[in-house]
């Protein structure tokens, strides 16, 4: 199962993509995840043609993903705007055929409540993408209670255990959502 990791946050060191990269590193069996770059990504503007180079390579990524994570910070009480625009882009593909239907995971480490209004608004995008949310476990974490060292890389042993039991979640929600 190809899975893409997509992240609110374009800082290396946030502790958002460090959740990726723990849900890289311990991928089940069966499971690749490859982090997509979305530094170079502009904001989606129809007027953008031909589609600029790094849209084409992130539409490509998302077209061979059999499911999605998405991480990201909470902004403003909901979600950040390079996730946002992410999905924005890949929602203009003809017949959805980058989103929809597929599963995705949601994970965010903020301040806080740790991201759930993030998580909340996104499920509200999701809706409208038909992309199917995963509803449990949930992952939220607080970035700024130790959890996290200075490199974003996660050292909370339960946020640890919580990004396992959801990447093995998702491949069976994934493959039930194919079947």
């Amino acid at each position: 199962m190809k899975v893409l990791a997509i992240c609110g946050s374009l800082r290396e060191k946030s502790a958002n993509k460090g959740m990726l990269r723990y849900a890289q590193a311990h991928a089940p069996a069966g499971m690749e995840i490859e982090i997509a770059d979305l530094s170079a990504i502009p904001f989606y503007n129809a007027d953008l043609t031909p589609m600029p180079a790094a849209v084409q390579q992130l539409m490509q990524q998302m077209q061979a993903a059999d499911a999605y994570i998405f991480a990201g910070p909470e902004y403003n009480y909901s979600l950040a705007p390079a996730l946002k625009n992410a999905i924005d882009w890949a929602s203009r593909a003809e017949g959805n055929a980058i989103l929809g239907g597929k599963a995705v995971a949601l994970m965010g480490a903020g301040g806080g409540m740790g991201t759930s209004r993030m998580q909340y608004h996104l499920r509200q995008v999701c809706v409208f993408v038909d992309l199917h949310p995963l509803n449990k476990p949930e992952v939220f974490a607080n970035a700024f209670a130790g959890g996290f060292d200075a490199d974003g890389n996660v050292l909370d042993e339960k946020v640890q255990e919580n990004i396992r039991q959801q990447l093995v979640a998702l491949a069976a929600w994934a493959n039930k959502l194919k079947a």
